[in-house]
């Protein structure tokens, strides 16, 4: 193993440390210190792989992939390691480093694993970095990296060695740091790249690492990196400030130029006044029909409504003329989600506090401003908060009005507290305010306006109400079944519990949801469908036992109190009818039926028990079905004109008996797919499924723009990001089942986090400052000027010859 010395120089990374003292960094009440370690020197790099032998290390694995030892992105010595991902062909491809012998380094106080990694492929690369200890623990992390040459990238295994009146040794302070941004900015100034942190467990035993992996997932193209000098590196000192001053007055970075960044309020008027002249009104596509489907195409059967049809081998959606049509549209068009916690609260007196029948999530409300009487009990929470911002608005400026309040958090630093669009106050500087939220009416044309110019078929899901009779451009209703019925688990429930739905107040609330989401529709031939609920935890697929979490974990509750495990226990009874027989199945020793009812038995599935599993999956079917019956039963008793758009299945959580529950019940199957695109292996089940599908959600985004986390899918910059969209949408388009995709989101989060859970992500056709980005903007309408052709051209020219 090689040593090197902390000072010397790599290429042209050595840190560029801030010259600053170190002071205190306030953190919701407690103060944090960087330590001064005198009993230790700091630590020499460490050197794990540095590729000058002839061959390959035995403790390098390459998993669907090639790997030679070259001269060429070589930082030190004369040989580094090129990978070849081979993505066309396997959706998962990586190089493993496993040591013989799991690395010690529970020595080190503050440190982070580094590689110098170049690209010398055609696209820029998204590297997964999952690290494993002894005790079954991972983390995983994520970068982009683009073609070019070489930089070092690091991610810390212990953060900086901080130490607070609560924790004397300080041991992973910072990186337990809930700082209310998904990803935090780097914590000392270098041309070095930080990993993102994506999830897992952020302090892994660093007593025992047992593997280090470099992974590509599910990518559109084959990708190549050249890795070089794999090493532990100690971390340097902590800029203290790194959290301070991150958000100028209009919610932008403070810490990077980008092209599309206002520097004052006549800029940004400026660049309104030349978007406007360049929209037109909204002028569409030339071959549009009214509803936004395909003119120039064959003309089906029209009934007034959207409906679905398989034409030929594809399968389309058909506007209420009857003519072809294919849905792109944007999500979350509306001001939820918009806000960030600005460490401000009130006396919980005088706030108003939810009640039990309110129909819309806290985090899909609008902006919930406190009372007046409340203001005068606003205190500071939390300094670490309060200090990101280079300005917030005194209550008595004009801009106050775009202060809210947020009763309830997913995740962060806060549970609750006051919180700030700098989205809305700027939509109120380009547009002027004559009544409280005026501004709110042009900036609703303008985006009618852009949705047409950028040659979008209709708006996605979330879209706030007001939208619902503009009778220009077709939209998805939506709605959330909340309530308190009582709930079951599948033991990994990232946004919450699941309705028990044999509970009857589920199927109240189910009822009145959709009715509330049917007066807001109105009848009316815009709307294309309904989508109820998102992203549900039906079970993850990592194995049979997470994805049948719900059955396992239900079956350990007593039937007398839970209708789901009730409803079990009769299906398995009518099956078996005697404990014994079950018992024989299942390889089980279950005193008796009352022993199932209650619960009182080891659920664990055996996942080589083919019975158990077949079981446990219709179980989870009848569940399911249980669930999409009852919503769809509303719909038509509410909404019979308008199809039922499905639950949006997130891509970790689609088991397939929940998947084939729904079959019988939804107009069209809905998934959020956040990966580069279709992968042939992954989806091959819509063939059995011959459903119309629709992607709900998908996203890129790029930290080139100043943002700290780039969102879920990794771009080098703002024209990969576009690149990536249109490669994304053209592996939906070719797919014969899809009927269109929804990009997930109209605005970017905001820089430090929104208000429910810390996504601070680069996801917006528009900034905080409503300026749209330019490449993504080019690439829509170039996608769009083709989407008809590209999907349906064929059926053109049978038409043409049919004549």
């Amino acid at each position: 193993m090689k040593y090197l010395d902390y000072g010397y120089s790599r290429m042209s990374h050595n840190f560029k440390l801030s010259a600053l003292a170190l002071a205190t960094l306030s953190v919701v009440g407690c103060q944090l210190t960087e330590t001064q370690n005198t009993a230790q020197a700091p630590i020499a790099e460490r050197i794990l792989f540095d590729f000058e032998a002839d061959v390959l290390p035995l403790e390098v694995k390459l998993i669907n992939a090639d790997g030679n030892l070259v001269s060429h992105g070589a930082t030190e010595g004369n040989t580094a390691l090129n990978v070849k991902f081979h993505s066309k062909k396997h959706e998962y491809s990586a190089i493993n480093f496993t040591p013989t012998q799991a690395w010690d380094w529970s020595d080190l106080d503050s440190f982070s694993i580094a590689f110098d990694i170049s690209n010398q492929g055609q696209y820029s690369t998204q590297l997964f970095l999952n690290v494993y200890d002894h005790n079954g623990q991972v983390y995983t992390r994520s970068v982009n990296v683009p073609v070019g040459s070489a930089k070092t990238y690091y991610s810390k295994m212990a953060g900086h060695d901080l130490v607070s009146p609560d924790n004397k040794h300080g041991e992973n302070v910072e990186l337990n740091l809930s700082s209310g941004l998904r990803s935090n900015p780097a914590t000392w100034e270098s041309d070095q790249v930080q990993f993102i942190w994506m999830w897992g467990t952020k302090n892994l035993d660093t007593k025992g690492i047992k593997q280090i992996s470099l992974s590509v997932q599910y990518n559109l193209h084959d990708k190549e990196v050249t890795i070089d000098n794999v090493r532990v590196m100690p971390n340097p000192k902590m800029n203290q400030e790194y959290l301070e001053g991150i958000v100028d007055k209009f919610g932008q970075p403070t810490r990077l130029e980008y092209e599309e960044k206002i520097h004052s309020e006549k800029e940004l008027l400026e660049v309104k006044e030349k978007e406007l002249a360049r929209l037109n009104n909204g002028e569409k596509l030339s071959d549009r029909s009214k509803f936004s489907g395909w003119k120039e195409g064959p003309k089906l059967a029209a009934t007034g409504y959207f409906r679905t049809e398989k034409v030929g081998d594809k399968w389309s959606l058909v506007d209420p003329e009857g003519y072809l049509y294919f849905t792109t549209g944007i999500d979350n068009v509306r001001m939820s989600n918009a806000t960030t916690l600005t460490g401000y609260d009130f006396d919980q007196n005088a706030i108003n506090q939810r009640s039990a029948d309110e129909l819309t999530p806290e985090d899909s409300q609008g902006l919930n401003p406190p009372p007046k009487h409340a203001i005068p009990t606003r205190k500071l929470v939390s300094e670490t908060r309060a200090n990101m911002f280079e300005w917030l608005p005194d209550y008595k400026d004009p801009l106050a009005s775009s202060y809210g309040y947020r009763r309830g958090a997913h995740s962060g630093p806060l549970e609750r507290g006051e919180v700030f669009s700098f989205y809305m106050a700027n939509l109120e500087r380009k547009y002027g305010e004559t009544t409280p939220y005026s501004y709110l009416n042009e900036w609703s044309k303008v985006t009618v306006d852009r949705m047409l110019s950028w040659g979008f078929t209709s708006f996605g899901n979330w879209i706030d109400p007001m939208y619902y009779d503009n009778a220009r451009i077709p939209y998805f209703a939506n709605g959330w079944i909340i309530g308190d019925f009582k709930t079951v688990s599948s033991g990994n429930d990232f946004w919450g519990g699941l309705p028990d739905v044999f509970d009857p107040k589920f199927e109240e609330r189910a009822d009145a949801t959709i009715k509330q989401v049917a007066k807001e529709v109105n009848n009316s031939p815009w709307c294309v469908g309904v989508f109820i609920d998102n992203e549900k935890s039906w079970g993850r697929p990592e194995s049979k036992t997470t994805e049948l979490g719900i059955v396992i974990h239900t079956l350990t509750q007593n039937g007398a109190e839970s209708p789901t495990k009730n409803m079990f226990t009769e299906q398995m009874r009518a099956k078996y009818a005697n404990i014994a027989k079950l018992n024989q199945a299942w390889n089980t020793n279950i005193a008796s039926w009352d022993a199932f009812q209650q619960g009182s038995f080891n659920s664990k599935l055996d996942e080589t028990n083919a019975q158990q599993v077949a079981d446990y999956e219709k179980l989870l079917f009848e569940y399911a079905s249980e669930y999409f019956r009852i919503v769809d039963a509303k719909l038509e008793k509410y909404m019979p004109n308008h199809m039922y758009m499905g639950v949006r299945f997130a891509d970790w959580g689609m088991p397939m008996p929940v998947v084939q529950a729904s079959k019988k019940y939804v107009d069209v199957v809905s998934f959020n797919l956040y990966k580069e695109g279709l992968t042939k292996k992954k989806w091959a089940f819509l063939e059995e499924l011959d459903m119309p599908t629709v992607i709900g959600e998908f996203h890129m985004g790029t930290t080139a723009s100043g943002f700290f986390h780039p969102g879920l899918v990794h771009a080098a910059n703002q024209e990969d990001r576009a690149r990536m969209y249109k490669d994304y949408m053209h592996s939906i388009i070719d797919n014969d089942y899809f009927i269109g995709a929804h990009w997930f989101q109209y605005l970017d989060s905001p820089i430090t986090g929104r208000a429910y859970d810390g996504e601070n992500y680069n996801v917006g056709f528009v900034s905080v400052t409503d300026i749209p980005y330019n490449a993504m903007v080019d690439a829509a309408r170039e996608l769009h000027s083709e989407l008809y052709e590209r999907r349906f051209g064929e059926l053109k020219q049978v038409q043409a010859d049919s004549k």
